[in-house]
C-alpha cells in the first residue's frame, strides 16, 4: 500500500485535506468527505512536503481569484477508465461548464454517461482536476462530494454560467 503526506488547509469552502504522493498531488479531500470515494486511504502528515505547500499556495491564489489554471504534477489512484474521464476534465476551461454526455461523447462512447458520472465522483482531486465544472444533461447542478453549495460557489468563483439565477459568493 502506497504511503501519502498530508496536510490540512483553510479554504472559504472549509478545511480541506491535501494529500500528496512521492510522484505529486493524490488527493484533495473534504472535510465531510466519504471514507471510501477515492483510494488513498494511509497518510501522515507532513505539513512541509513541497507538493503540498505548492498545492497550498495555487488553491490560494484559485480562491482570490488570481488563479484559473493550476501546475502541479498530479498523481490520482484510479483505474484507467476513471483516469481518463479525469484527463478529460482536466481539459475544461476555467469559468466554462461541460455534462457528463458531453464526456462520454468525447470519450467516443455515449451509452458510457452513468459510467462517466460514478468515474466523476470518485475524482480524488477536487476543484484542480475540475469534477464542479460538469453539469446534469439538463444543465442543473449535480452531486458533489464537496456539497451542491460548494460546487455552485466553485462555478460562481470562475464565472460560470448558472441559468438565470446568479447569486453572491459566500465568501
Amino acid at each position: 500500500m502506497m504511503e501519502y503526506a498530508y496536510k490540512e488547509v483553510d479554504s472559504p469552502v472549509g478545511k480541506l485535506r491535501i494529500v500528496a504522493s512521492g510522484k505529486g498531488l493524490a488527493a484533495i479531500l473534504w472535510e465531510n468527505d466519504k471514507p471510501n470515494r477515492t483510494r488513498v486511504r494511509k497518510y501522515t502528515e507532513e505539513p512541509q512536503h513541497p507538493v503540498l505547500l505548492e498545492t497550498e499556495s495555487q488553491l490560494k491564489e484559485y480562491f482570490e481569484g488570481k488563479r484559473t489554471s493550476f501546475s502541479i504534477a498530479l498523481d490520482p489512484d484510479g483505474t484507467d477508465f476513471q483516469k481518463e474521464v479525469w484527463r478529460i476534465l482536466s481539459t475544461i476551461p476555467y469559468g466554462e461548464t461541460r455534462t457528463y454526455l458531453d464526456i462520454a461523447r468525447q470519450m467516443g462512447n455515449v451509452k458510457a454517461v452513468r459510467a462517466v458520472g460514478a468515474a466523476n465522483g470518485r475524482n480524488p482531486i477536487s476543484i484542480i482536476v475540475p469534477c464542479h465544472r460538469v453539469l446534469g444533461t439538463s444543465g442543473g447542478l449535480t452531486g458533489f462530494a464537496g456539497g451542491i453549495e460548494t460546487k455552485a460557489a466553485l462555478l460562481l468563483l470562475e464565472g460560470a454560467k448558472l441559468g438565470t439565477k446568479q447569486a453572491e459568493l459566500p465568501w
